[in-house]
């Protein structure tokens, strides 16, 4: 089993929805007041977000939702046409009261973040997190996986990124380094645990030509992620499931798959030695659980207020119940009857001995 784990950080401003605009040369914010988005919302039939990686203020059209035309071979939403759709295409499921009803609750669930630093470290906290995980996840990814798509491409995720590299590059570079340290091959039958709209997969699968399924709690990101296989012709080796991956031997066989993986997922897990568990009854003997995952570096001082800002914007952002030390990600996986063949921090060494 390989574990691969690396640290990230995104800036979050208190007191403020941060409108987070991502583009592959630059990166833009606007910040909003709980007022001033409400008012957005009522005055205009606009749908504003919080996401911290990736969010910005949309504009319904009627007539350019209808033309709207998903395309994973290219950019869903590379053009104004389209980029306007944003959780307003004809694969959404959120109607305009259920956007306002997902971000009220996800506000419910981190109350007091921007006003109090502390108040969503508590045991309390992170304990109602933890136990609401499923609406928090679902409703979270409802709400910005259109976002992501425009900003980021169809990876969800980061990559260290090389001097002269692009961002789309170090993306795709980081997932190749999973399959190529994890042994991935044509032959092998892969899970992608917690997979988002599949770009990982479907790139892994371009690289190596494994059959791969991942899995998703995400009803829409079902929806958009088989399009893109059908569109790519991947749909004979590639497909997408809704599961939830804290319950995987519910819907998977016992060592149905070879290897499986997962990029920046199992940081939403409420419980990852219930969902590690799950990831290891699914595999052959052998098999190899590869990932990326956000954690909390040794520098982290939970005494240092500023430390803890940011750890809770990143947790609030990225609906986090709350980010653990590699240490506790490693323990885990031997909790959960792994072998930890290797971590190590990507952004420190790319390149372990």
């Amino acid at each position: 089993m390989i574990y691969i784990v690396f640290s990230s950080a995104r800036r979050i401003k208190r007191e403020h929805w941060n409108i987070l605009i991502p583009s592959k040369q630059r990166v833009s914010y606007l910040s909003l007041t709980m007022d001033e988005f409400s008012n957005l919302l009522n005055e205009y039939g606009t749908v504003p977000l919080l996401a911290g990686t990736a969010a910005i203020v949309v504009t319904i059209n009627a007539l350019i939702r209808y033309s709207f035309r998903r395309d994973g071979v290219t950019n869903t939403f590379g053009a104004l046409t389209s980029s306007v759709n944003i959780l307003s295409n004809k694969d959404s499921v959120l109607t305009r009261d259920g956007v306002n009803e997902s971000v009220q609750g996800y506000e419910r669930l981190f109350a007091g973040a921007r006003k109090e630093v502390g108040k969503n470290t508590t045991e309390e906290s992170i304990a109602e997190r933890k136990k609401q995980y499923q609406a928090m996840v679902n409703a979270y990814y409802d709400l910005v996986t259109d976002f992501y798509e425009w900003g980021w491409g169809q990876s969800f995720h980061f990559g260290p990124r090389a001097k002269g590299e692009t961002f789309v590059e170090s993306v795709k570079r980081a997932e190749f380094f999973l399959a190529l340290r994890a042994g991935f091959n044509h032959t092998h039958k892969i899970l992608d645990v917690g997979c988002g709209v599949g770009g990982p997969l479907r790139n892994i699968h371009q690289f190596c030509g494994a059959d791969i399924t991942g899995v998703t709690i995400n009803e829409y990101q079902v929806k958009v992620g088989n399009q893109y296989n059908k569109q790519k012709g991947m749909d004979k080796k590639c497909r997408i499931v809704q599961g939830d991956f804290q319950k995987l031997p519910e819907f998977f066989e016992p060592k149905q798959f070879d290897h499986a993986y997962a990029i920046e997922a199992t940081c939403h897990s409420p419980d990852r030695v219930v969902c590690f568990s799950g990831v290891n009854k699914c595999l052959k003997m052998g098999g190899h659980f590869t990932a990326y995952d956000w954690i909390v570096t040794p520098h982290y001082d939970p005494n240092n207020k500023q430390h803890v800002n940011i750890k809770e914007g990143i947790e609030t952002g990225d609906s986090l119940p709350t980010l653990a030390h590699a240490e506790e990600i490693v323990q885990a996986l031997k909790d959960s009857g792994f072998e930890v063949v290797e971590h190590f921090d990507c952004y420190e060494d790319f390149n372990p001995e």
